[in-house]
This record gives C-alpha cells, sequence and structure tokens, in this order.
C-alpha cells in the first residue's frame, strides 16, 4: 500500500515536471543516519560509485537537477545493499525535496539524497 501511494504521488509530482528539463550532475551528496547512534554522515559520491556506510553498500548511478537551478532539487537514482548479501535493500530514484516519497526502509539505517555537485 506504500508503495503503491508512492508511485501514485510520483505521478502526479512527474506530470506538473513533464516541460522541466534535467541537467546531469557530476555526483550528489547523500546524508546517512545511524539510528542506534544517532549519527550522521554525507556520502559525497561521484556518478557511478559506491561507498561503504555502516554494514550498507550505497551506489549512486546518477543525479539529475532542474536545468538552470542546480540548487533546486536533486533527483538521484540509488542502490543500496547490506555489506555480504546480494540482494538489494534499495533501488530507485531518491528526491531531495520528497524524501519520504521514496525511502530506504531499514532497521537501523536511513539515507537519502541532499544535492547533486555540479563541479
Amino acid at each position: 500500500m506504500k508503495r503503491g501511494l508512492a508511485v501514485f504521488a510520483l505521478m502526479i509530482a512527474g506530470t506538473a515536471a513533464l516541460g522541466e528539463q534535467a541537467s546531469l550532475g557530476t555526483g550528489a551528496i547523500l546524508r546517512g543516519l545511524d539510528k542506534v547512534n544517532g549519527k550522521t554522515t554525507d556520502l559525497d559520491m561521484g556518478n557511478g560509485t559506491s561507498l561503504a556506510f555502516g554494514r550498507l553498500v550505497v551506489s549512486l548511478g546518477e543525479c539529475r537537477y532542474p536545468e538552470g537551478n542546480p540548487s533546486g532539487d536533486a533527483y538521484a537514482f540509488v542502490t543500496i545493499r547490506e555489506t555480504g548479501k546480494s540482494e538489494m535493500v534499495f533501488s530507485g530514484w531518491m528526491i531531495g525535496s520528497s524524501p519520504a516519497l521514496s525511502a530506504l526502509d531499514h532497521p537501523r539505517y536511513d539515507v537519502w539524497v541532499t544535492r547533486c555537485k555540479t563541479q
């Protein structure tokens, strides 16, 4: 049900942004939260790279932002796996302005995109 609502909300948001052109960033800044100790960590990633965060491996496919407005929003394609496991715990687009629409559902960690890198 939660996934269905998220997809519906993305479809509605997507129709408003159909005319909006997106530029490809060079990477993204993601933020990770360890819910056990309350520590946040910024993950400075380039497109096509992976980083370890706790027991997770976070991979960034690409990050896009509204053309001419790099600080406007961030759309990042992210895949996340637990270390030593082949199945993904998350795979999809994360939206900087609406992190709850497509969120990682993990008992210990939260990861979300904050912005795209342009340089």
